[in-house]
């Protein structure tokens, strides 16, 4: 498949590399232009063990692309994953989704084909329905799907928790997303994964 991963770090990198590794095409994109050039060296700029490793050989294989040119990555991929910080409002503990919500009017200008959009991001509930109404002022709602299928990585085994994970949760409000996610992971669910289908709340709700 070919996947675009928006937001390279802790969790887009670790998450896109790997999905590069199971032998997806997979374009990371990040408008840090000075990071995306580090990473097109092999240079990560988060320490995970092993994970150079792995950007050098898929970057090697061709797999794995880093860029800053958002538009591109969207026209050639079929899943797009939202991997943007969600840090805590000051003062506060509320979470600051200006980052998911700036990206996703990003998004809405560049699909001109069936798109799946996955937040990836910490999010609280309901985050998915404003997505949605983001995206629909710009695109017609059979142009897309908004599905939450949250991360359970750990700083320090995230590569080893991408690649044996205990559990997979998609949430979507269309079931036949779920075929779609589910062939993503297959490689995954083979070697034991549980793959659980919720409702996109019921998903943001686990996290």
């Amino acid at each position: 498949m070919k996947i675009c991963m928006i937001g390279s770090g802790y969790v887009g990198l670790v998450s896109g590399t790997c999905f590069a590794d199971l032998g997806n095409k997979v374009y990371c994109v990040d408008k840090d232009k000075s990071k995306i050039n580090k990473l097109k060296n092999s240079f990560s700029p988060i320490y995970e063990p092993g994970l150079e490793d792995l950007i050098r050989n898929n970057l090697r294989a061709k797999r794995l692309v880093f860029t800053n040119d958002l538009k591109k990555a969207i026209e050639n991929s079929q899943i797009i994953f939202i991997c943007v910080g969600t840090p805590t409002k000051k003062g506060s503990n509320l979470v600051d989704l200006s980052q998911v919500y700036s990206v996703t009017k990003s998004i809405s200008k560049y699909i001109k084909s069936y798109k799946i959009i996955v937040t990836k991001s910490t999010v609280p509930v309901t985050t998915g329905d404003q997505i949605e109404k983001i995206i629909s002022k710009r695109v017609k709602k059979s142009l897309f799907d908004v599905v939450s299928n949250p991360e359970f990585l750990r700083e320090g085994e995230a590569i080893r928790d991408f690649k044996y994970p205990d559990r997979i949760v998609i949430g979507s409000n269309n079931k036949k997303i779920f075929k779609k996610m589910e062939l993503l992971y297959e490689p995954l669910i083979k070697k034991g994964a549980k793959f659980f289908c919720s409702s996109r709340k019921g998903a943001e709700l686990i996290k």
